[in-house]
């Protein structure tokens, strides 16, 4: 039975598509071809991406061969997305959209009805982590979720993700290395005569991210302390990569947690002598806050990267989150 949160997203991506057919016939008449010759009139290969992290990963990967167009904009909690009538009609002339399912629902949504030939899945590429798991920083077995085919086993409860997986695999270099190189094999496919180039850079970005990787794996080894308590469970990966505990406040970043839920992560912040609850970008930090004030710690915002950051890159926000990680862990 679908819930009531998904069957809201339904009508409003519904009413959303009733307005896209006449501006997609529009564009195409305006446009440099049938589908099999979409690009930019320049003639780079036109790449769609739904988060920033897939932003930053294919204007990596592309180079000067694509132009990249965001769906979500800067400082726009990516979650709540509602996509326009431009924007659906432009999947109609995108070479490839790059997305995670379950992150966007209304995403999600216009690329099965009007882009399913050229979506790119990104969390297809790697093994993942069951939603359950995410906050025990536990690797999940399977060999990712391709084969599970993305759909939620009983999972719907209050939760921000329409899946049974943990969607922020970006938030694991290593793992994101992998997109990387998936990446630039669906962009060489789609573009064969720039293939070379694809996969050139595809390789120097993977390359780059095992690098950020390794910087993370040692500055985390020596931590007398292990557990992250998160005002959102985003942060699985991280915690699973680099053998931390996360311990999130709510699954949903807007969701309001219960009385009994903080006490529950008020009882484990003080057990595990954890002295920084995290906040996030983009997210209110009030609960955190509280919290904090409660159990006597601090607060610190540790970026999930959902958004363009304000200085610098993925890589840079990485390595911010690195040393704020550092100080709350009293790393050695």
């Amino acid at each position: 039975m679908m819930s009531d949160s998904s069957q809201r997203i339904r009508m409003r991506v519904a009413g959303v598509l009733a307005g896209v057919t006449a501006l997609a016939a529009a564009t195409a008449a305006c446009g440099s071809g049938s589908a099999d010759s979409v690009g930019a009139a320049d003639g780079r290969t036109e790449v769609t991406a739904a988060l920033y992290p897939l932003e930053w990963l294919a204007e990596r990967v592309g180079g000067s061969d694509v132009t990249v167009t965001a769906l979500t904009e800067p400082g726009v909690e990516p979650h709540d997305l509602e996509l326009t009538p431009a924007q659906v009609a432009g999947l109609e002339q995108t070479s490839l959209v790059a997305y995670i399912k379950g992150v966007q629902p209304a995403v999600d949504e216009a690329v099965e009805q009007h882009a399913a030939d050229r979506g790119f899945d990104a969390a297809t590429a790697v093994a993942t982590i069951a939603a359950e798991e995410a906050h025990e920083g536990e690797e999940h077995a399977g060999e990712g979720h391709e084969d599970e085919g993305h759909e939620d086993e009983g999972h719907e409860e209050e939760h921000a993700h329409d899946v049974s997986y943990d969607p922020h695999i970006w938030l694991d270099p290593s793992r994101f290395a992998a997109v990387a190189t998936a990446l630039g094999e669906r962009l060489a496919a789609a573009d064969p005569a720039r293939a070379a180039g694809y996969r050139e850079r595809a390789a120097k970005t993977a390359a780059d991210l095992t690098a950020l990787d390794g910087e993370l794996a040692e500055g985390l080894a020596g931590c007398s302390a292990r557990s992250i308590v998160t005002s959102h469970e985003a942060f699985g990966y991280l915690a699973d990569r680099y053998k931390l505990t996360q311990v999130g406040i709510s699954v949903d970043p807007e969701a309001e947690p219960s009385p009994a839920r903080l006490a529950e992560v008020a009882e484990v912040a003080k057990r595990e002598k954890v002295t920084t609850i995290f906040t996030e970008t983009l997210v209110s930090p009030k609960v955190a806050e509280v919290l904090a004030q409660e159990i006597g710690a601090t607060t610190a915002v540790l970026d999930p990267i959902e958004s363009r950051p304000e200085q610098g890159d993925y890589l840079s926000a990485m390595r911010r989150n690195l040393t704020t990680l550092q100080a709350a862990l009293r790393c050695t």
